[in-house]
């Protein structure tokens, strides 16, 4: 959490309580992924609506298989082996053919199995899943490849082109070589106030897993959007463009 007040060029800075940095922690939450949700079954999400990039980015992180496929059939689950179904929701068993294996290092078998809880509509009617194409968000459970649990339950997700797209384009990122480094946690921040009213900067100093420097800058101006940065080295550049990616552990 915020340490002693740190000085610089442009001024005499003030450490933040808790409740100042979660208004400056707005101005980027958006961008910075929380923590990937637990797992669980999940339920299917509109085609694309509402999809932002952190919510997706949540489901890649937390998923070490995503697997574009078409569900083949679907069988009610009733009784003791949906006693633990949240009241309003129904569980089904689903098999779904892979069309594609999105991420996956271990391989998949081609057709998959796995729970689904859903929630009827307004008229009691429950969702047409046969023949449905998916995106699928999931671990294996236990040694097979045919069995696998979605990891949250918003983890499938109807398939559109451009979901596909943005899916494929964060697993890249997510994997490669320069990504950026897991974080932990808040380290240190403090604020700047610039010399008219409103004006400042803030910078918020997280630690990760491997120790890497990662910073946050949210600089603000009269009449302006706050614009902020992501740093990466030590070097902090407000000069420098958000970084889409990075990673976050889900410790809150």
């Amino acid at each position: 959490m915020p340490t002693a007040p740190q000085q610089n060029s442009a001024g005499d800075s003030t450490t933040l309580t808790p409740e100042q940095l979660d208004r400056q922690w707005e101005g980027a939450r958006d961008a910075v992924p929380v923590g990937a949700a637990g797992a669980g079954p999940a339920q299917p999400a509109a085609p694309d609506q509402g999809a932002g990039y952190a919510d997706l980015a949540d489901l890649v992180l937390a998923a070490p298989v995503i697997a574009d496929a078409t569900i083949r059939s679907t069988a009610r689950i009733k009784g003791a082996e949906a006693a633990d179904v949240a009241p309003g929701l129904v569980r089904f068993y689903v098999e779904a053919d892979v069309t594609a294996l999105i991420r996956g290092s271990g391989g998949v078998a081609p057709r998959l199995g796995y729970l689904l809880d859903v929630a009827p509509d307004s008229n009691g009617r429950l969702p047409k899943l046969k023949k449905a194409r998916v995106l699928l968000f999931a671990r294996t459970a236990g040694t097979s490849t045919a069995q696998i649990q979605l990891v949250a339950r918003d983890a499938q997700r109807d398939w559109t082109p451009a979901l596909d797209a943005q899916v494929r384009r964060i697993a890249r990122e997510v994997l490669a070589a320069d990504a950026p480094p897991v974080i932990t946690g808040i380290g240190n921040a403090f604020h700047v106030p610039g010399a008219l009213p409103g004006e400042g900067e803030t910078q918020i100093f997280l630690t990760t897993s491997d120790q890497r420097p990662v910073s946050l800058s949210i600089l603000r101006r009269p009449g302006e959007q706050p614009r902020w940065a992501v740093a990466l080295s030590e070097i902090v550049d407000e000069a420098a463009a958000p970084r889409r990616v990075v990673r976050c552990c889900g410790t809150g």
